[in-house]
């Protein structure tokens, strides 16, 4: 049996994109942020792991991205499993409550900052949108998958719809504003999402982004055209994108989706840095200058993209940049 959101606003994104002036600004990094205020999330549940003994830091996080600028911010569940709960020991009603949490964490968050500025005078802020993350298959499976999409012949169409589905209507029943389905690897999982949205009767709208590892085509090798080609079927996604692929490989895409797709298109990549296994520390990119993500970014959104921010390394500062740079583009139109 379906889930029924009546309240739900269709148009909610669509609404948001408009009033922040024709593009809208999602949060950066969350484990990196985490991280900088003393999380240590060395763990299979990664970031979830705070939902468990460190709720609070979860909240700054979100207050860190807000008073940044983001329109949106999204909430610490990526990977945060029903699966991986209980492998930690939790119970199933217990798991259940960690996933309600994160997004009642970042509902609470939101509300907050905006009764906050909301008392400050000549202040003129869109409220901003909590978007429940949901992770691939291969993020929960935590060995890299969701870079590769070789989930290995066992993984079914129904495997993978079995898998998200109670999770799924737990996040929606704590009531985000957004779905975010992230670092989606195959046309596989893509078609079970979306087949689950229809099957579950979920009106909240949604989008899904992909990884890419070289900048053409899916992880699982499988042409973005493919993998559009299903999305664009479904009335419940009203965005599809990239997340956390080389920044680099951004402008590329965004035309290729252009070609593929009317829907609106999401990026947030990484800062493009790579990790020294050896030396035990990030080093830059050969081909991006971190420093001037802003700027890329602006290249971006003329390009078509109508929601921007950044993933893994990047931080409120580089936030912080995008969304002054696009306050910039709004006063000059």
């Amino acid at each position: 049996m379906g889930i029924e959101d009546s309240n739900v606003n269709m148009d909610v994104l669509e609404d948001l994109i408009r009033n922040a002036g024709g593009c809208a600004v999602v949060d950066g990094g969350f484990a990196t942020q985490l991280e900088t205020h003393g999380a240590n999330i060395n763990d299979p549940l990664w970031s979830a792991l705070c939902l468990i003994d460190q709720p609070h830091l979860i909240k700054r996080v979100h207050l860190d991205y807000l008073e940044a600028g983001a329109d949106i911010i999204v909430s610490s569940s990526y990977q945060a499993t029903l699966q991986g709960f209980k492998s930690r020991g939790l119970s199933l009603e217990a798991a259940e409550s960690m996933l309600i949490k994160s997004v009642e964490i970042a509902v609470d968050a939101r509300d907050k900052f905006w009764s906050s500025v909301n008392r400050k005078n000549g202040r003129n802020y869109n409220k901003a949108l909590v978007a429940a993350s949901i992770g691939s298959y291969g993020a929960y499976l935590a060995d890299g998958s969701e870079y590769s999409g070789n989930y290995g012949p066992s993984v079914t169409l129904e495997k993978l719809k079995d898998f998200h589905r109670r999770r799924l209507q737990v996040l929606v029943g704590a009531g985000p504003d957004l779905l975010a389905f992230e670092t989606i690897p195959n046309k596989l999982e893509a078609q079970a999402l979306v087949e689950l949205l229809d099957e579950e009767n979920i009106s909240i709208p949604s989008w899904i982004c992909f990884s890419s590892v070289d900048g053409e085509n899916a992880p699982s090798g499988e042409s973005f055209k493919e993998c559009l080609n299903i999305i664009n079927k479904s009335d419940k996604i009203r965005a599809v994108g990239i997340n956390c692929a080389p920044p680099q490989f951004v402008l590329n895409l965004v035309h290729k989706f252009k070609e593929y797709t009317k829907k609106t298109i999401v990026v947030y990549p990484n800062s493009g840095e790579t990790w020294d296994g050896i030396a035990k520390t990030w080093l830059p990119s050969k081909y991006f200058d971190h420093d001037k993500f802003e700027v890329y970014a602006a290249g971006w959104r003329e390009a078509g993209a109508k929601i921007i921010g950044g993933c893994c390394r990047t931080t409120p500062c580089t936030i912080r940049a995008i969304s002054n740079v696009f306050k910039e583009k709004r006063k000059e139109n």
